[in-house]
């Protein structure tokens, strides 16, 4: 069995968090064959909480888990790790604008950069899953000016998982049949989940959906307002699939992708495809030795490339909000 890795989980007793650390111990995310250490961060108030959720961690009796430490301190929980599930953050609130959000959540992001720069493993991998996830990966990287600035990861992953899921339906198949559905841009209502260049059983989306107006459309909508849909049904947040998703992630960037195949990560833009250099901007991406490269030759339609431009407008807009953070 290989020695262990060390896995920081953030927020690790809130819903998310508690939904995420029971995969991650069967060995989900790493195999049957890598064990984790865990490393769980909260805020003082919420060590009570944790605790409960160690003891059902314990309970569980995981083989994979060598060891569990709880801390509310960023440089504990950073130390040593290889790799990071970035959930803690605060809850947007009734009548909270999405400016307000960053500025609150920024300043988390600012220390847990600076724990990661400080004492993470070399290897240190980092998704962020805390709203607004896009321009908090962008914080926390730039926080860590000694860390690569590719190991610093937004989750978009859930968008993709819901377009797979709509387009399975629609086309009365499993999911496994839908490949290549990148999600661009912003984790917001403002991303492009681009079914153009998606594929049902090795054939266009387009083609075999055959409604244009329903992938422009109703597909369109429930993708990019699902998470609202979901509190609207049952009440409460999409925990459950966000942790679901968040493992999917850290799952593909272990493993990489299969030739041919594309997953979707908000990672720093390199200017491809016109996105400005330097935004924590979702694209297709390949992952070959635990290293995700933006897929090369997409074509975009004229349609696709202005739901890109509006991705770019409010991640420029998160950006300039930000920008006494960004140092």
């Amino acid at each position: 069995m290989r020695a262990p890795i060390r896995v920081t989980v953030t927020g690790a007793a809130g819903n998310i968090g508690y939904a995420t650390l029971f995969r991650l111990a069967s060995g989900f995310c790493y195999g049957e064959d890598q064990p984790i250490i865990l490393q769980l961060l909260e805020i003082t108030p919420a060590l009570p909480a944790l605790e409960g959720v160690v003891m059902e961690l314990v309970d569980g009796a995981f083989p994979l888990v060598h060891g569990i430490e709880v801390t509310d301190d960023p440089r504990k929980a950073f130390e040593g790790a290889n790799q990071g599930f970035l959930i803690g953050a605060l809850p947007r609130k009734a009548g909270m604008l999405r400016a307000d959000l960053i500025q609150a959540n920024g300043p988390i992001f600012v220390d847990q950069g600076k724990a990661i720069n400080s004492v993470a493993a070399a290897d240190i991998q980092v998704v962020v899953i805390g709203n607004p996830c896009n321009t908090n990966a962008l914080i926390c990287r730039h926080a860590a000016p000694d860390v690569p600035v590719d190991r610093f990861h937004a989750m978009t992953r859930l968008d993709q998982n819901r377009g797979k899921g709509q387009l399975a339906k629609k086309a009365g198949v499993t999911t496994d049949k839908v490949q290549n559905l990148a999600v661009w841009g912003n984790h917001s209502p403002t991303m492009f989940p681009d079914f153009f260049n998606a594929t049902i059983d090795g054939r266009p989306a387009p083609e075999v959906i055959g409604d244009m107006d329903w992938l422009k459309g109703d597909f369109f909508a429930t993708v990019t307002k699902r998470g609202s849909a979901i509190i609207k049904a049952r009440g409460a947040s999409s925990a459950a699939s966000a942790a679901s998703a968040a493992l999917d992630h850290m799952k593909t960037l272990w493993n990489g992708t299969a030739p041919g195949e594309w997953s979707s990560m908000g990672v720093p833009s390199d200017g491809s495809y016109g996105i400005p250099a330097g935004l924590v901007f979702s694209h297709a991406v390949e992952v070959r030795d635990r290293k995700a490269t933006i897929v090369q030759g997409i074509e975009h339609n004229d349609w696709a490339k202005a739901k890109l431009a509006g991705s770019v407008d409010e991640l420029m807009s998160e950006r300039a909000a930000v920008a006494d953070l960004l140092g």
